[in-house]
């Protein structure tokens, strides 16, 4: 295939399903994901798409929606990318995973391609990545569709969860103090509060700058949480104000490693 037939159909694809994730284009298309990359890159700069950290975005109003979402996944991607690959390795396979939407739950998203897992999420973003896994049994939670990050959230997010399990929820939130978690957004807090209604076992997973970052709603208190994964950028009076019942998980920026925590 000509370098213009790839590109008039990486066009004509994105422009058609809004957001698609690199590893879908490259399966669509038949090439490489270096030449995917470089072909993206063209129609980036041509205005006919916009270049995302995972994949592409039309233009236009769907570009609009997402462009916030895009936009916090260039901030800390060394400290998502450590924290979202602990976490991983954490999920069992064969679990059922509610996965909150987010810019580390993303990245978690991406780690999880390919494990056979039940994966549920309220994440447009998140569920389209998914959901081109075979391995992967996807589960989309309705409701009103926050235009900044792509999420579903209310009354109908809610109610579709009343009658759901999961092993785990793994979330991601705006900002946590010694008061607990906070988020940006009344909706989404509420909608937040009922997946944690549904799991077993709530984990946090954040970069470093989230800590002493108070955001618009309370969420819940540390009591509402069992594990936190985090980078090696917090400090010691961070950790104390996480409280001693919470499994804190701190992961060595420089290599990758587990440098404190989990309970055994």
């Amino acid at each position: 295939m000509l370098a213009e037939e790839r590109r008039q159909k990486l066009s004509e694809i994105v422009s058609e399903r809004g957001f698609v994730p690199l590893p879908e284009l490259v399966q669509l298309i038949g090439v490489s994901e270096s030449t995917v990359r470089r072909d993206l890159e063209h129609l980036h700069e041509a205005g006919i798409l916009r270049r995302t950290h995972g994949g592409a975005i039309a233009a236009g109003e769907a570009a609009g929606a997402l462009t916030a979402f895009d936009d916090r996944t260039l901030t800390q991607v060394s400290e998502k990318r450590l924290v979202a690959q602990r976490m991983a390795e954490i999920i069992q396979d064969g679990e059922t995973v509610l996965i909150d939407g987010g810019t580390t739950t993303y990245e978690l998203a991406r780690q999880l391609m390919g494990r056979h897992l039940q994966i549920v999420t309220n994440s447009l973003p998140i569920a389209t990545l998914c959901a081109a896994s075979r391995e992967i049994d996807l589960v989309l939670l309705g409701g009103y569709v926050y235009p900044k990050t792509g999420v579903a959230l209310g009354e109908l997010a809610q109610a579709s969860l009343r009658d759901l399990h999961a092993h785990r929820l793994i979330m991601s939130v705006g900002g946590l103090t010694a008061k607990g978690l906070y988020n940006s957004n009344l909706l989404l807090v509420e909608t937040e509060r009922a997946m944690m209604a549904c799991a077993d076992e709530i984990d946090v997973i954040a970069d470093h700058t989230k800590f002493g970052r108070q955001a618009l709603t309370h969420l819940c208190d540390w009591s509402g949480v069992d594990r936190v994964v985090v980078d090696d950028g917090i400090n010691e009076e961070q950790r104390r104000m996480i409280g001693s019942e919470v499994d804190v998980v701190i992961v060595d920026r420089a290599d990758g490693t587990r440098i404190q925590g989990e309970k055994s």
